[in-house]
């Protein structure tokens, strides 16, 4: 009897345990699930906090503080414009080469590139022994000619008082018309080379010659150098006059017919932080350039500054009419690596967001995650857009997005400057 009550009390006693173990492994199972789904849940929160890391949120606060307003893309009656690219040229006239009429040594070079030269002002100092002969020449044919004007005179006045012959006076004539023509060519050619012939009829003879300049302007690219010789024909510098400089535009002839003389162009230096001049039409070719199908627009430039060069490439914006267009106020256009961009308000990364943080604060005290989800519906979330521009009027520019927005976009209107300092800084991401 006491052996059957020990094997009973032994069996309870162990199916009791048997009990208890699996209790416990259960409850080890539970544990273990419940921290995996939470590490899982702060893992998808972290990979959520990354993916959104770039992007722009602010609060309320902060966008009062710094002056942030956000706006829509507006519908302005803008100036239609016709886009057109080119470069910035001088007219033949207002450009020089310098050349030299005869060959000889340079001796002396009076200025240097960059400068600012008039008319007539001397650049170069040219020597050439030639020049001592034609000199002399000259001095002969001077000397020669003063004989047969005497002549000449002397056979006038005999032919007034009928003493003299009818030939002797047709010698006499023609000798003083040769011999004065070629005083005069003589005369002309030293003229031609700079030389005074009121110094040569005094006895100042040169070797040396001066090179002017024909036109008002700066001195480009020197090619020559003291004591080399300079041969006719061949530039030694040259001059260009900035004054006049215009635009040369290409205009496809898709659009050559909205274009006219008298409209105004607003001009974009391609090279030069797109710095903006206006200009006006002044002249359209009648004729394709090359196989472009291009035509030739000439603009002056109304306020030519000293920065503008020959050869620099410019966009134009020529003015054809009013056209309805999206705009947005100057202010809204931020730019950065020669690209143009606006910043929106970006709905969809706010919706994200507060998905993301809804699943990674799951099971958090009720009270702190109301006081977290009140932050977050006060903050707005901001995305940089790519965007071209057109012509501005009255505080505002026209603008293509290069991408689709939705509909009813909302935009920041004033305050882009500083999202665009805080975007090309650190990322921030705030809770």
């Amino acid at each position: 009897m006491n052996a059957t009550s020990y094997i009973k009390r032994n069996i309870a006693v162990l199916i009791c345990s048997a009990f208890i173990t699996a209790a416990i492994s259960s409850c080890g199972d539970t544990t273990k699930k419940n921290e995996t789904t939470t590490e899982d849940a702060h893992d998808h929160g972290a990979e959520g906090h990354e993916e959104h890391s770039e992007a722009l949120e602010l609060s309320q606060e902060q966008m009062n503080a710094v002056g942030i307003v956000i706006g829509e893309i507006e519908q302005k009656n803008l100036t239609a414009v016709v886009k057109a690219s080119g470069q910035l040229a001088v007219p033949p006239q207002n450009a020089a080469q310098i050349n030299v009429l005869t060959g000889g040594i340079i001796r002396k070079i009076n200025v240097i590139e960059g400068q600012r030269v008039s008319k007539g002002q001397v650049l170069v100092t040219i020597e050439n022994q030639d020049l001592i002969k034609l000199q002399q020449d000259y001095l002969t044919a001077k000397s020669g000619f003063s004989f047969i004007e005497a002549e000449y005179n002397r056979q006038q006045q005999l032919k007034a008082a009928n003493a003299g012959t009818g030939k002797a006076h047709q010698q006499a004539e023609a000798n003083y018309n040769a011999e004065r023509a070629k005083l005069k060519a003589l005369e002309r050619q030293l003229q031609q080379y700079g030389i005074s012939v009121s110094r040569i009829a005094s006895g100042n003879i040169t070797s040396q010659v001066p090179v002017t300049a024909p036109i008002n302007g700066t001195i480009g690219k020197i090619s020559a150098e003291t004591g080399s010789y300079a041969q006719p024909g061949v530039s030694i510098m040259d001059i260009v006059d900035n004054s006049k400089i215009h635009a040369d535009l290409i205009v496809f002839e898709k659009d050559l017919s909205k274009i006219k003389v008298g409209q105004k162009v607003d001009f974009r230096l391609t090279n030069q932080k797109n710095e903006q001049i206006e200009g006006q039409i002044y002249g359209i070719n009648k004729s394709f350039e090359n196989d472009s199908k291009g035509v030739v627009v000439h603009a002056v430039i109304k306020k030519p500054g000293a920065n503008l060069i020959p050869g620099m490439y410019v966009t134009g914006l020529i003015g054809v009419g009013t056209e309805t267009t999206s705009a947005v106020p100057i202010d809204a256009v931020v730019r950065s690596e020669g690209k143009e961009f606006i910043f929106v308000v970006d709905e969809s990364a706010k919706a994200a967001h507060e998905e993301e943080h809804d699943h990674a604060h799951k099971g958090e005290a009720e009270e702190k995650h109301k006081e977290e989800d009140a932050k977050d519906q006060n903050s707005v979330h901001f995305k940089k857009v790519e965007v071209t521009t057109g012509v501005s009027e009255l505080g505002y520019i026209q603008i293509t997005p290069v991408e689709k927005l939705p509909t009813h976009v909302k935009v920041v209107t004033k305050g882009a400057f500083y999202l665009q300092s805080k975007s090309s800084g650190p990322a921030e991401h705030s809770h």
